[in-house]
């Protein structure tokens, strides 16, 4: 499938334009930054910044909060409908600018409001939001507006966060490739042809590519922890009860749970200290009390590791062969915790791959928990998921799912009492080898497989452990496949372990320092993505120029060729030797311009000087050989 057909455009739906102000022209009109915060704006770069960064900057009057939404709406601007076009983002905040200058009028009166003061953050596309409409992906809601924020939304105002906009996600949560019909396929920053993992892939996608400091998604079978895995961030999926899920659009009422993912596990701690705790209008966050701490940046320490039990769960790892490459990436990431101090061994529980079939409850409750929903708001675009599929305005790869899901006839059905018993069985069994073994955590693999190529479905995930369980558990970025695309490892503990699983993962990140940023989203250059940098090889009389943009790893090339030449071609020089693979045959101008996407081996050797051009003669006894030199 070609990517320009993956992402439904909105433009033919006509009448409904107009409740559109929010999505791709808003992009285009709030990221132009202000001519009065030019000078500032240049002399700082927010790639890679913490919330603790970026807040010290502005309490020195380094950047203004009004300056960093303005960098970072310009990025969006840069890299997410343009150059890698990771098309993370449904809508962007038209207050966005007004909200950050309220919030530095605050700070010069001399009120801070806390760690989150005017740092900016992304919003998945489910939570609501006063002040932008509430779709979850979905072209069924367009334009659907609820007047108020999600209790987690109005938190993070109340910390005094400023929202850039709203995140793309798997339409109405229901899978883990994040593709919908409003805001197409997003891509994973470290793959273009990979995708972000789901269904809180546009905020995996915009943190991981800077879009904003941090984001917060919802996990009913792995949407926090596997768009972590799939970005090299940092997840949690908390204790059931933990925060609160008021005005988030439902999946299933007994799985779902919301929460951030972050670059570090500071932020992680600081945008949780912000989000969890009880709300009456949501029953289950009551069994929080008396489980929050303080502050959960309190439990973090280097020495988090020291002493710690881990059990690895086997059974997890797979045993295809499909599953090697990630099993082997995870167990590195094992052996460098005990090296930290941590005890780490193998175990299995019996039974337990049995129980956790079936478990899930998902598709006895999204029909049913989105009609209850979609019912509180009379004047909503459609108020069922027969309704969605009635008006056919939803993704085509959804609607196997959809059709799946609007099965049932009444909520009490035998398999969804099955299902439940299941749970109860799961969590008995993790409870009792954990006591049995005197274990702290289990690990294993967020995904068995790396991420999956857009356009297939992703295998290999172990997301029902937590949600079957109720028990919490943190992603933590593990390596990454031959140096390309990110891997994770879950930790996953006891009932309100938060404070521990954070202190691990800390613990962990200051040991190897595991984050890395892609590729596809550099730094910008006065305001804009860094240009095509055009070169030229000549070898034998053999000229080729060449264009090469770094933030889609593209190489485009032409040739002049004589006559008395046989062939050209691009090899690829590995280590110290003299001779590599070829990856490209280079033909002459005539048959116009050649336009390849390298690997990333290829980039690397592209960036690093180890990409040559190698000419042979008519009677290939002759051949000569020049490097491609960038700069």
């Amino acid at each position: 499938m070609r990517r320009e057909n993956m992402s439904l455009r909105i433009r033919f739906l006509g009448a409904c334009a107009c409740a559109m102000v929010c999505i791709a022209p808003a992009i285009q009109s709030q990221t132009r930054p202000p001519t009065s915060a030019g000078a500032a704006v240049g002399a700082f770069e927010v790639v890679e910044k913490s919330i603790p960064e970026l807040q010290q900057a502005m309490e020195s009057g380094v950047v203004t909060s009004k300056q960093l939404a303005t960098l970072y709406l310009a990025r969006i601007r840069a890299y997410d409908k343009t150059g890698p076009r990771l098309n993370a983002m449904i809508a962007l905040n038209p207050h966005a600018l007004d909200a950050a200058d309220a919030l530095d009028h605050e700070r010069a009166a001399g009120r801070i409001r806390g760690p989150l003061h005017g740092i900016p953050i992304v919003i998945k596309d489910n939570f609501e939001t006063a002040d932008l409409p509430t779709t979850a992906g979905s072209l069924a809601l367009v334009g659907f507006e609820t007047g108020r924020d999600a209790f987690q939304v109005r938190r993070l105002r109340d910390a005094g966060a400023v929202i850039v906009g709203k995140t793309n996600l798997h339409e109405l949560a229901s899978g883990i490739t994040t593709i919908s019909s409003l805001g197409g396929q997003t891509l994973n920053p470290y793959d273009l042809d990979r995708t972000p993992g789901g269904s809180s892939g546009g905020t995996g996608a915009a943190v991981a590519g800077n879009f904003a400091v941090a984001g917060m998604g919802s996990d009913t079978c792995g949407s926090i922890r596997i768009p972590s895995a799939n970005n090299n961030l940092f997840g949690l999926r908390g204790t059931s009860g933990l925060s609160s899920r008021a005005g988030i659009v439902p999946l299933s009422h007994t799985q779902d749970i919301a929460g951030p993912l972050a670059r570090t596990v500071t932020d992680l701690a600081i945008m949780l200290d912000a989000t969890v705790g009880a709300d009456p209008a949501d029953e289950i966050s009551s069994r929080s009390n008396g489980h929050v701490p303080r502050s959960y940046r309190d439990a973090l320490s280097v020495d988090g590791l020291k002493g710690v039990r881990i059990g690895v769960l086997k059974q997890l790892f797979g045993s295809a062969p499909e599953d090697e490459e990630v099993g082997r990436i995870v167990r590195t990431a094992l052996e460098a915790m005990k090296k930290s101090g941590a005890d780490v061994s193998d175990i299995s529980i019996p039974g337990l791959e049995e129980q956790m079939q079936g478990s899930s409850v998902i598709n006895a409750e999204f029909k049913f928990d989105l009609r209850d929903y979609l019912n509180r708001y009379p004047a909503a675009p459609v108020h069922s998921l027969a309704e969605i599929l009635d008006s056919g305005r939803y993704h085509s790869s959804l609607d196997a799912n959809f059709r799946t899901r609007n099965r049932p006839e009444s909520r009490e059905t035998e398999e969804y009492r099955r299902a439940l018993v299941k749970r109860t069985a799961v969590r008995q069994l993790v409870l009792s080898a954990m006591e049995e073994q005197r274990l702290d955590v289990l690990a294993y693999p967020t995904l068995r497989r790396p991420p999956a190529i857009i356009g297939e479905p992703q295998r290999g995930t172990n997301c029902q452990l937590s949600p079957s369980s109720g028990l919490p558990a943190v992603a933590i970025p593990a390596g990454f496949t031959d140096g390309v695309v990110p891997v994770g490892l879950e930790l996953l503990g006891a009932d309100w372990s938060e404070p521990a699983l954070l202190r691990m993962a800390y613990a962990y990140e200051q040991a190897t320092h595991p984050r890395r940023p892609p590729f596809s989203t550099p730094a910008l250059l006065n305001g804009a993505a860094p240009p095509p940098v055009s070169f030229q090889a000549t070898a034998a009389g053999v000229t080729v120029r060449f264009t090469y943009d770094a933030t889609t790893s593209r190489l485009e090339y032409a040739a002049t060729m004589p006559a008395a030449v046989s062939g050209a071609a691009l090899h690829r020089r590995d280590g110290k030797e003299n001779n590599g693979p070829a990856i490209a045959v280079i033909v002459p101008s005539t048959a116009g311009t050649t336009t390849i996407r390298l690997s990333a081996a290829d980039r690397d050797a592209l960036e690093h000087g180890r990409l040559y051009l190698e000419v042979v003669t008519k009677n290939a006894t002759e051949s000569a050989r020049t490097p491609l030199r960038l700069h």
